[in-house]
């Protein structure tokens, strides 16, 4: 129980941050968190050491986000109970909220590597998440950035 306490207050911010770079939607981004730390929680036991806890937790939440994105592909967004989307966030300065929202817009490996890299996870690290070389990642990171520094940029203007 301890040891879960303490996986849960060293990465609630960072799972949280991951899925808000997935969903762009404050309250879903909860709910996945949530969801990850339940996962985790029920898998603790089973946790066999051959990646970092880190890793290991990051990819239940990439996997939890992937699974929610297509769910929510399955239906036209006009039919969601809530255009998700397009949804205020509560708290969030302008300039984060428009940050989440180009993440959100990126492929979905550009989100996992970029939202990885934001909460200063080792390329290495990223490489074994997401399944890539770790040149590979270097390189995506770099045109991930780029392409965020074009959106912001022609935002500004």
């Amino acid at each position: 129980m301890q040891v879960f306490e303490e996986i849960y207050k060293s990465y609630w911010q960072k799972i949280f941050r991951l899925c808000m770079g997935y969903v762009n939607d404050h309250a879903l981004a909860q709910d996945l968190t949530q969801e990850t730390f339940l996962s985790v929680w029920e898998q603790l036991p089973k946790f066999r050491n051959e990646s970092s806890i880190g890793t290991w937790i990051f990819r239940i939440a990439s996997n939890n986000c992937l699974r929610q994105i297509e769910k929510q592909n399955r239906f036209p967004k006009g039919q969601l109970p809530l255009n998700l989307t397009e949804e205020k966030q509560p708290n969030i300065e302008p300039q984060i909220q428009f940050l989440y929202k180009c993440i959100a817009e990126l492929p979905e490996i550009d989100r996992i590597i970029i939202s990885l890299e934001l909460e200063e996870i080792k390329q290495a690290e990223i490489a074994s998440i997401v399944g890539l070389s770790e040149a590979n990642i270097r390189v995506k990171i770099h045109r991930i950035k780029e392409k965020l520094n074009q959106k912001f940029t022609s935002n500004e203007r």
